[in-house]
């Protein structure tokens, strides 16, 4: 396991290992965003449940028109219109049922109303400006299918199918512990200038609950195997998922990596991606296990690319790989390096295309260069880049929701 590992064979590993998800229960619609549906959804209904007009106006024959022709009924959204009598017409409103015999609806604006008749100003034809029954959904028809994620707009469209609830995968409760004695929490002070505060908490926390799962704070360990064994077997004992951060580099003080062999296997270690190539998957007892390297930004990438994917997988998610778009480089990258690199940059619009500008600094400690960022900038190994040259990009805003 010394030989560094290319991202899309670890990720073909660690998504391979999901043999369980986690298991079904109802949510509330309200509480169902980012959840993933465990259930295909067939609607009981058609969406909308009859023709109904597109505008205001009037609806005809339209082989009456131009008229004049008198209005029979006035029809607003939701009452429920009598038949059309022949050679008439029907005040109507945005989204009124269509009267039956009825087979247009010509826009106000084309119609000239005088003394209960109207005259029809413009051509009509059968079908016009009708949102016919069932043309957003049919009934019987697949409305959202088993595995997908829940986004606002697909809690809308449930709820135009009747639904007040959902099966969805319970959400995961997942561990993080933070390793290293130079660790203290945010609100106390450092005791001495080695000392620096844990900010790997709380972006951790930040992008798990960005995924609907339970964030279980694990909180500091110490540098000792002791230390790191116990709170390791804690942590599997209460989560579905344990995550770490720092400890599993090769260095006297990281028992991360070898107390997780000892207490389960190690399945992976090393990936050959800049930053984060410490990265560690495997499991304690039953439990997966992800040890993410120490380095703030190493910890956010590494996240992105490899947690990420597997938590949500892991919750029955189908699709787990984020888009990509395409940026012209604001940079170069003269010297080809032996790592798929994740360049930290900001996309800005330039004529009809995004330009991708590299933050300065690009070391792995330097956690400002993802907070000031929008994107990552993928450059594979053995890759040079000029400026100007097409690179491939993700965006940060899609790697955290």
């Amino acid at each position: 396991m010394s030989a560094l590992l290319p991202l899309a064979e670890a990720l073909e590993r660690v998504l391979g290992a999901v043999t369980a998800v986690a298991g079904v229960e109802t949510r509330s619609l309200i509480a169902a965003r980012g959840c993933v549906l465990g259930e295909d959804i067939i609607s009981a209904v058609d969406v909308p449940p009859s023709d109904n007009s597109a505008m205001d106006g009037y609806a005809l024959r339209a082989a009456d028109a131009p008229g004049p022709l008198a209005v029979s009924q006035r029809v607003p959204a939701g009452a429920v219109p009598a038949a059309l009598a022949a050679g008439t017409a029907a005040r109507i409103f945005t989204g009124a049922a269509v009267p039956p015999g009825a087979d247009a609806v010509v826009m106000q604006e084309d119609c000239a109303e005088v003394d209960g008749r109207v005259t029809i100003a413009a051509t009509v034809a059968s079908g016009d400006n009708i949102r016919r029954r069932g043309q957003d959904i049919a009934r019987g028809e697949m409305a959202l299918s088993r595995g997908r994620r829940l986004r606002p707009q697909d809690m809308g469209l449930l709820a135009s199918l009747g639904l007040a609830s959902v099966p969805v995968f319970r959400p995961l409760r997942v561990a993080v512990l933070c390793t290293g004695d130079e660790l203290v929490e945010p609100g106390d002070a450092l005791a001495h200038e080695s000392q620096i505060y844990n900010s790997n908490r709380y972006t951790l926390a930040g992008l798990i609950t960005a995924l609907g799962c339970e964030f279980v704070d694990g909180g500091i360990v110490r540098d000792t195997p002791e230390d790191t064994a116990q709170a390791l077997s804690a942590a599997a004992a209460q989560a579905d998922c344990v995550i770490t951060s720092g400890g599993v580099s090769v260095g006297e003080e990281d028992h991360v990596k070898a107390q997780v062999e000892r207490l389960g296997q190690l399945d992976l270690w090393k990936l050959a991606i800049k930053p984060g190539k410490p990265l560690a998957f495997g499991r304690i007892g039953d439990t997966p296990f992800i040890g993410l390297p120490g380095n703030p930004s190493s910890v956010f990438v590494t996240f992105c690319l490899v947690a990420r994917p597997f938590l949500l997988r892991l919750q029955g998610c189908a699709d787990t790989a984020p888009p990509r778009l395409l940026a012209r480089a604001g940079f170069a990258v003269p010297r080809p390096g032996s790592r798929q690199d994740y360049l930290r940059v900001t996309l800005r619009r330039e004529g009809d295309g995004l330009v991708a500008e590299r933050f300065p600094n690009q070391s792995s400690g330097v956690l400002s260069s993802v907070s000031h960022s929008n994107a990552l900038a993928v450059v594979p190994p053995g890759s040079v880049v000029a400026e100007g040259d097409r690179v491939e990009v993700l965006l940060l805003d899609l790697l955290t929701a």
